[in-house]
């Protein structure tokens, strides 16, 4: 990293600043990353198979929940840049533009997924058992559902996040799976319901936080609002700079949870038990990237910003600051996990063999998130918010299909690695991006991109 320095006088975020921005942020993906792994839990009252139903669906979701928060994130980031620049109204025009074409592509990709669905039950996932594709069917219908409202969240939370303040967004996510929690304990244990109970508080939920944050972005006091909801309409100009940064960053996102599902039918193919210890292992491993996912929304922001106002010393003066604490907080979840990993697996009343897969997992993972997750994860997002996305979209696009998808398969299936396989060829994928943003970023090419 570079060692610029910054004159404590020019600072456009003071420590109290990225205070304020980064540990709402940690709380609220703290809580999502929680009740996620609560979810699961309390579905493996149902049983593996429920477990390994949702695991599968919620790759989907994830899919499309990288593309939305991706599109987000290019709003954001335009809305960044326009607060830079002393713009709010530009800044105001970024925001309607990201919430209308939000709202208009999460209602086409809900049709799409349900119009697809045999497909991705059949097709996608492969031979599954019987029981895991009845749950998969149940599943997938009810959660479809809250797409749309799920987008519109994502939207608000970014031009939040883009004005400083993630308390908000943190606050609604506490509700959001707050009430998805409470549902899941009514159904699943007061009422015994088997996954349609987990489904359901998914959805409700998401809808309801969803048309919570439509009247909380018209709010005028926000410097960056949206002011009017019927009256929308597209404008070419503003879109324009909003896509050039979400088509990449979304295709980008969009990809890597690609290769995920692409090996998931490889997944399959290894027995419920691989699935549902792959399933433990995607959510508990969730929280050890906590600190790095966290502080890269952060980094996000402020790089906006600074990027915006032309400063691009601050650029990588807090781009080096943020990379610090990124490191510090993956570090500091991946002792936690280890050290209770016990604990999570009894938890979770798993089979001896799913056990001893997932155990297997996790620690791998723990140690490869410490050595590379922030420089792959976390430091691009200071390029996305110099407009320098296509390096990033590329890079990754390309190190997903060489190295995830094709090691998967070499080290999964051929040479007999199973499903530790695949989270080989992850971590290698991780290796190879990280080292191509570190060459970018201690250039200065990505510093004359424009929007």
């Amino acid at each position: 990293m570079d060692k610029t320095v910054v004159s404590e006088k020019k600072y456009l975020f003071s420590n109290e600043d990225l205070k304020r921005l980064i540990i709402p942020l940690l709380i609220e993906q703290f809580l999502a990353i929680f009740v996620g792994l609560a979810d699961s839990i309390m579905v493996a009252s149902v049983g593996e198979a429920a477990v390994s139903a949702v695991s599968l669906i919620d790759t989907i979701m994830i899919l499309l929940i990288n593309m939305f928060t991706a599109l987000a994130t290019g709003g954001a980031i335009v809305a960044g840049q326009a607060l830079g620049r002393k713009r709010q109204d530009d800044g105001c025009e970024a925001v309607e533009q990201t919430l209308l074409f939000s709202v208009v592509f999460s209602v086409i990709i809900m049709i799409v997924v349900y119009a697809g669905k045999w497909f991705i039950l059949h097709i996608v996932f492969g031979k599954i058992d019987a029981v895991v594709m009845r749950n998969c069917n149940i599943y997938l219908l009810i959660v479809t559902a809250s797409i749309p409202f799920l987008a519109v969240y994502n939207c608000g939370a970014a031009m939040y996040r883009a004005m400083g303040n993630s308390k908000t967004p943190m606050l609604m996510s506490l509700a959001m799976n707050g009430m998805n929690l409470v549902g899941n304990a009514i159904l699943l244990y007061g009422l015994g319901w088997g996954i349609e109970g987990a489904a359901i508080p998914t959805m409700v939920s998401r809808v309801l936080t969803g048309i919570w944050m439509i009247f909380l972005i018209r709010k005028p006091q926000n410097v960056l609002h949206a002011r009017t909801l019927l009256g929308i309409r597209f404008h070419w100009k503003s879109m324009k700079k909003i896509l050039h940064i979400g088509i990449p960053y979304s295709l980008e996102n969009s990809m890597f949870q690609l290769g995920k599902i692409l090996v998931l039918s490889l997944v399959s193919g290894f027995g419920t038990a691989s699935i549902a210890a792959n399933a433990v292992a995607n959510n508990v491993c969730a929280f050890a990237i906590l600190g790095g996912m966290s502080v890269g929304y952060a980094l996000s922001s402020v790089s906006a910003q600074c990027v915006g106002a032309g400063d691009y010393k601050q650029v990588r003066y807090y781009t080096r600051k943020l990379m610090g604490v990124a490191y510090a907080g993956v570090a500091f979840m991946n002792v936690i996990i280890v050290a209770a990993l016990g604990f999570v697996i009894r938890i979770y009343n798993l089979s001896p063999e799913t056990g001893m897969i997932a155990r297997q997992i996790i620690i791998y993972h723990a140690i490869c998130s410490v050595l590379i997750w922030p420089l792959s994860f976390t430091l691009p997002n200071t390029l996305r918010a110099a407009n320098d996305v296509g390096f990033c979209m590329w890079s990754s696009i390309l190190s997903m299909w060489v190295f995830r998808i094709g090691f998967s398969f070499i080290l999964a299936k051929y040479a007999g690695m199973g499903v530790l396989g695949v989270w080989v060829a992850m971590t290698i994928d991780w290796a190879v991006r990280g080292i191509l943003f570190v060459i970018r970023y201690r250039g200065n090419r990505w510093e004359f991109k424009k929007a």
